[in-house]
């Protein structure tokens, strides 16, 4: 039967007993009903799962001992770093899922003219508190043991300059297209994608000043929730781990 994982923001070493934070003991506990001696399985986002048992329960606590350590080896070969205009709620957490799911390495939530979601400095740590833990759920649902890296909330200029490879804008008049990629070795690239109301005029000349250029996925305009996700997919199957 295939363990459940559970992220855990420590350090793992095998050997040690940790105090398991009290949401995953939680769910290890009440929602699993797990006893002492069971099996489970941790990860904190260095590349391994680890293999590991409950030592102790109490009514709001448990323990459990690391007795191995496995490196996780499905990472994709082709490192995307989604550049994401910020979408509103469960909009913007479908997104970090999926992206998470298929492979994603790096995400820039950015604002922009045309964001509908404006964020002071308050809501930015939440959001960015929220976002972070959504993408340690996908891992756990997915399998992977490396984090995405979530980057706080950053106007577009500054998400812009953090660029990794080529840069992408999805555009269904651009000449480039992904059959134009096929032989070219791609090891990362950036998909910048707009919020509701799509990149602004000023936000597309900023875009190509820092280096991006237009990538045709098809003839229709996706919404946001969409593009990113369909972007990564078919940037996967053609220079990725997806096929």
């Amino acid at each position: 039967m295939r363990l459940t994982r559970s992220h855990v923001d420590l350090p793992l070493r095998v050997g040690n007993e940790i105090a398991l934070p009290e949401d995953v003991a939680a769910h290890l506990l009440r929602v699993l009903r797990l006893q002492v001696g069971d099996a489970c399985v941790l990860f904190n986002g260095d590349g391994h799962d680890y293999d590991a048992h409950i030592t102790a329960l109490g009514k709001r606590e448990a323990r459990a001992e690391v007795v191995a350590a496995r490196r996780i080896e499905n990472e994709s070969p082709l490192r995307i770093t989604l550049l994401q205009g910020i979408a509103r709620g469960e909009k913007m957490d479908w997104i970090l899922q999926k992206a998470t799911e298929l492979g994603i390495a790096r995400i820039l939530p950015a604002s922009s003219d045309r964001s509908e979601v404006k964020l002071d400095a308050q809501r930015a740590d939440k959001r960015l508190l929220h976002w972070r833990g959504i993408v340690a759920s996908a891992c756990e649902q997915s399998g992977r043991a490396t984090l995405p890296e979530v980057a706080a909330p950053q106007s577009l200029a500054q998400a812009a300059a953090m660029r990794e490879g080529r840069g992408f804008i999805l555009d269904p008049f651009a000449e480039a297209s992904l059959s134009s990629l096929q032989g070219v070795e791609l090891r990362a690239c950036t998909i910048a994608i707009g919020p509701e109301g799509g990149w602004s005029p000023r936000d597309r000349e900023q875009l190509v000043a820092a280096g991006y250029e237009g990538l045709r996925l098809g003839p229709r305009v996706l919404r946001t929730e969409t593009a990113g996700i369909a972007a990564i997919a078919a940037l996967q199957a053609a220079c990725g781990d997806l096929g």
